[in-house]
């Protein structure tokens, strides 16, 4: 091969590269990036509609609204997560929307991410279908949180779940079981992750409905907004 065949291919190969890269910098820049801005400092976080779609918009349609402004991080536990998006200042809960169906398992098999430190995922009741407006920080890895992945089969010839193996299981039986749905991560926080690490080392007793786990100096979120 010649020299001139030689610094053919690498400008093709140059100009390629350059255009991928351009391509996977224009898709990370669609993702939507909500700013928070709090009476303890702000914070960005990045959400991914491609992963949990029905629960990003659900989010964004509360941000939109305003929901989020003048609300409180009324739950606070610095060895697990900050929530917060469902109180006024005076412990008032917020009238929310229907609830978003749970997209955990489906996040997680498009790739997303999961209950590590500095995601972002909904906050629920027991019942899996019951997530609105409240969200929660992971300021640790909380792998517990995980919804659990169930193997192919029906019946399911072979299924582990915290120390216990269970044998020719109907899939809907596993599909539907409460406890292994989990919780839906579906952003992070991708600047100001020192304003929630000082969140989470705020002292916290007793306030309004709840016994333990609140600010004993209220956190207020100013606002909520998209800002890309």
């Amino acid at each position: 091969m010649n020299f001139k065949r030689k610094s053919a291919l690498a400008l093709v190969y140059i100009a390629y590269t350059a255009l991928f890269f351009v391509a996977c910098q224009a898709t990370a820049q669609t993702l939507p990036q909500v700013k928070f801005a709090t009476s303890a400092g702000d914070f960005v976080v990045e959400l991914y509609p491609d992963k949990a779609p029905k629960t990003v918009d659900n989010f964004l349609q509360y941000v939109r609204d305003k929901h989020y402004d003048g609300t409180i991080f009324h739950r606070v536990i610095p060895s697990f997560m900050v929530q917060g998006g469902g109180y006024d200042a005076k412990y008032a809960e917020k009238p929310t929307r229907a609830p978003v169906v749970h997209e955990g398992r489906q996040a997680l098999e498009k790739g997303g991410p999961r209950n590590v430190t500095g995601t972002l995922a909904m906050a629920r009741t027991n019942d899996p279908q019951s997530a609105t407006a409240q969200f929660f920080i992971n300021v640790k890895d909380n792998a517990f949180l995980d919804p659990v992945l169930i193997p192919p089969g029906d019946p399911v010839p072979k299924f582990e779940y915290q120390g216990r193996v269970y044998e020719n299981t109907p899939r809907a039986s596993l599909l539907g079981a409460s406890q292994l749905y989990g919780y839906t991560v579906f952003g992070r926080v991708i600047s100001g992750m020192a304003v929630v690490e000082k969140i989470k080392s705020t002292p916290t007793g007793s306030g309004g409905p709840f016994p333990t786990d609140v600010p004993k100096t209220p956190i207020l979120i100013n606002s909520a907004t998209l800002v890309k």
